[in-house]
């Protein structure tokens, strides 16, 4: 093997290696919003709509393979009776807590709420690794009044 060659796949290996390890790791503070909001933006439209295709894809694979798009939508069918929307919070900065962390089993826990008002925003998120980025495995949300 030449040098270069050698000194290529060193660079992937790290490369590889590193990208592993961000998993690992809380996101950004920007791209952990990002992730919070994509999610339950989508989350909300697919209760708006009653079209839970959408959202269905951007789960992980465990968790598509759990609930069918129809058992989602019966499994959220009140968001959707109660005509809820939330799309407010694309204006607003989420409030985590506790503090979003990694767990022992590589799962991104994101807890917290929006300062919606009258009635808060509440939401439990769980994230596992897949395909390179963080996909949604459980998800837990309300709609009610501040604590």
């Amino acid at each position: 093997m030449t040098t270069i060659v050698r000194m290529l796949l060193v660079t992937a290996l790290m490369l590889v290696a590193s990208l592993a390890q961000a998993q690992n790791k809380v996101p950004s503070d920007r791209a952990l919003e990002a992730l919070v909001k994509a999610t339950l933006l989508t989350f909300n439209d697919a209760n708006v709509t009653g079209n839970y295709e959408v959202f269905h894809a951007k789960l992980s694979k465990p968790f598509r393979d759990q609930f069918s798009v129809e058992r989602l939508a019966r499994r959220f069918q009140d968001f959707n009776k109660k005509h809820i929307d939330f799309d407010i919070i694309a204006a607003l900065k989420p409030a985590y807590d506790p503090s979003p962390a990694v767990d022992g089993d590589g799962k991104l826990l994101v807890k917290g709420y929006f300062p919606t008002e009258p009635l808060r925003v509440y939401f439990n998120l769980e994230f596992i690794p897949s395909d390179g980025e963080w996909k949604l495995i459980s998800i837990n949300v309300k709609v009610g009044d501040p604590s």
